[in-house]
């Protein structure tokens, strides 16, 4: 009779079990929330989100605003910071934005150079310069932080990515030009997730993955419209469980694939309601998953979360 209860029990644990990850192969992600007009938003390219959930937003058009603005995680307007220059705190062109886990903010400039910021805005430190030496820069275009403070650039035209510490010291660079694995024709984003792995998004409609030294792991993507398809993949971002979220930007949708390369779901279309997007650039995702998305060419931000799945014994 024991193991009569004991086999019922496995039976129902392994019954929950399996529907609880059936439900999770069908989960679908819910708008909850968009920054269409607050203080202007014109264009926003790119997008994060530090660890007490605030986001912080690169705004830029036609290298007519140069800001940062920063709102709390329910779309408050907390402070802007920026103008157009190139002094320390101006922008030309602001295109990436990461920030630490200690609050502080980088921003890639299209005048190539690295500027970090505190929470507050106050000017920091800067590095780099237009050339093609170490800790020099040719069209930058997407920057990432990993867990020990080291910076991750994606130096588009010189078809490489250059890491630095938190201080701008140079330390490791890799990639060159070219279609094979490990180099690039052109890069559009890049991120890290929690083991340090750091992901590329080329404009060659494909996404890389490297270990923290620059070594080839693994790619995925080609042209096209189909899953696992890219049409000029512009953002990439990656969730505390490995989960990697591609800004699809002609197709107008987000991608979503394990860290392997696996496609696991995908959403949006082309329009102008709440779910849709025209031109989605940037993308960043918070501690609890939600999922924010620049909406470039709608002058918006969105904001996501996965709907309604309750685990097992909740």
């Amino acid at each position: 009779m024991r193991n009569g209860i004991i086999y019922m029990i496995l039976a129902v644990t392994i019954s929950t079990s399996l529907s609880y990850l059936s439900a999770l192969e069908a989960q679908e992600y819910e708008f909850v929330l968009s920054w269409p007009e607050i203080l202007g938003l014109e264009s926003p390219s790119g997008v994060a989100v530090d660890n007490s959930g605030n986001l912080y937003a690169a705004d830029t058009i036609n290298n007519r605003i140069n800001r940062i603005q920063k709102f709390d995680s329910a779309g408050k307007f907390l402070m802007q910071w920026g103008t157009e220059g190139s002094d320390d705190g101006e922008f030309y062109g602001p295109s990436g934005i990461a920030v630490d886990g200690s609050g502080n903010v980088y921003l890639a400039d299209t005048d190539e150079r690295i500027q970090k910021f505190d929470s507050a805005g106050k000017f920091l430190a800067k590095w780099g310069t237009f050339g093609q030496y170490n800790g020099q820069f040719y069209g930058v275009s997407g920057i990432a932080v990993d867990g020990s403070g080291n910076i991750y650039v994606a130096d588009s035209n010189n078809f490489r990515v250059q890491k630095f510490d938190s201080d701008g010291n140079f330390l490791a660079k890799w990639g060159t030009w070219g279609s094979d694995d490990g180099e690039f024709y052109g890069l559009s984003d890049i991120a890290v997730d929690g083991s340090g792995n750091v992901y590329v998004a080329g404009i060659d409609d494909r996404i890389q993955k490297f270990d923290s030294d620059g070594n080839f792991l693994t790619k995925w993507g080609t042209r096209g419209s189909d899953d696992g398809e890219f049409f000029r993949a512009s953002g990439v971002a990656v969730d505390s469980s490995g989960n990697v979220y591609v800004a699809d930007t002609i197709n107008c949708r987000i991608q979503k694939f394990d860290s392997a390369g696996k496609f696991l779901m995908k959403w949006g279309t082309k329009g102008s309601d709440n779910g849709e997007f025209y031109g989605p650039s940037g993308i960043a995702v918070d501690s609890s998953g939600n999922v924010y998305v620049a909406d470039t060419d709608n002058d918006r931000i969105q904001k996501f979360r996965l709907a309604g799945i309750i685990p097992p014994g909740k």
